[in-house]
């Protein structure tokens, strides 16, 4: 069984790995990936954010809890520990980035080297200060291979879009992932009702649905360089729940670069609501 494909060539099941967890399903769906492989695997969890299900399957020496602020304690953990291996998953609130943040000393001297202070150059900072402590930063994709989004319909509902809407539409999506805005958009018929902001996903399918959503789709893709180590784009049941209250039927995910959390039932939700979900590259 091929492990996955995210991997890096030489990477080696033998050492050990931990899970940087923040809030959702996510962590714990990785974990669970993660036991069919006999993987040497270790927590970090985040105060207020990890699941406690998740924490609970894990004994005292194999498992740390930090707040978001502590990257020494998680520094010292992952040397301590010998972790070979990182794997950032699941979120973490926006807001706790930039209120109500309290650094220790690591973390004050490593948001004073940044000349920009948002998710992408925070998280890549801590990036780089967990490969500085001798582990590698994994694809957060790694060992959710089944779980992506993949090409072409993933439902019985067909897409019925224009071609040229369908264009448009991972125009626009794409648009506003390379300028740091979002990563999705409600487009219909050509205009664009509403963009993913700093809010997330939800939230945008709550602005759009004061209009009219009839041939109206949800667009979900990654940017061009997309730092897949800590930035994986969702799509979860969550968000079909929501679509489904809006009116919207359809959904346009990239495939390969978008985990779908809970596949099976999210699917298995979207066909007996007639929701088309459908793939692109």
């Amino acid at each position: 069984m091929e492990l996955s494909k995210f991997l890096p060539g030489d990477f080696s099941k033998h050492k050990k790995i931990a899970i940087l967890a923040g809030r959702g399903s996510y962590p714990t769906l990785l974990w669970s990936r993660m036991q069919r492989h006999n993987l040497d695997v270790y927590l970090v969890a985040l105060d207020g954010e990890t699941e406690e299900g998740l924490i609970s399957k894990f004994s005292s020496d194999r498992h740390i809890k930090i707040s978001i602020g502590q990257i020494g304690k998680l520094l010292s953990f992952v040397k301590n520990r010998e972790i070979g291996y990182v794997i950032m998953a699941g979120q973490i609130q926006p807001k706790k980035l930039f209120h109500g943040l309290i650094p220790d000393l690591k973390a004050l001297l490593l948001l004073s080297k940044l000349k920009e202070k948002n998710a992408e150059t925070i998280f890549g900072a801590v990036a780089s200060e967990i490969e500085n402590a001798g582990a590698m930063v994994l694809d957060a994709r790694c060992f959710m291979d089944e779980d992506l989004a993949t090409m072409g319909n993933m439902t019985k509902a067909k897409l019925k879009i224009k071609e040229k809407y369908l264009t448009h539409g991972i125009k626009i999506a794409k648009g506003i992932s390379e300028l740091g805005i979002g990563q999705s958009a409600i487009v219909r018929k050509g205009t664009v009702l509403a963009v993913e902001d700093f809010a997330g996903t939800n939230d945008l399918i709550r602005r759009a649905s004061k209009f009219k959503m009839d041939d109206a789709f949800l667009i979900k893709t990654a940017k061009g360089g997309q730092d897949f180590r800590f930035d994986v784009p969702i799509f979860g049941s969550q968000t079909l729940e929501l679509m489904l209250e809006s009116g919207i039927s359809m959904a346009v995910l990239e495939a390969d670069s978008l985990i779908i959390l809970d596949k099976e039932n999210v699917l298995s939700a979207a066909n007996k609501s007639n929701v088309a979900i459908w793939g692109f590259k």
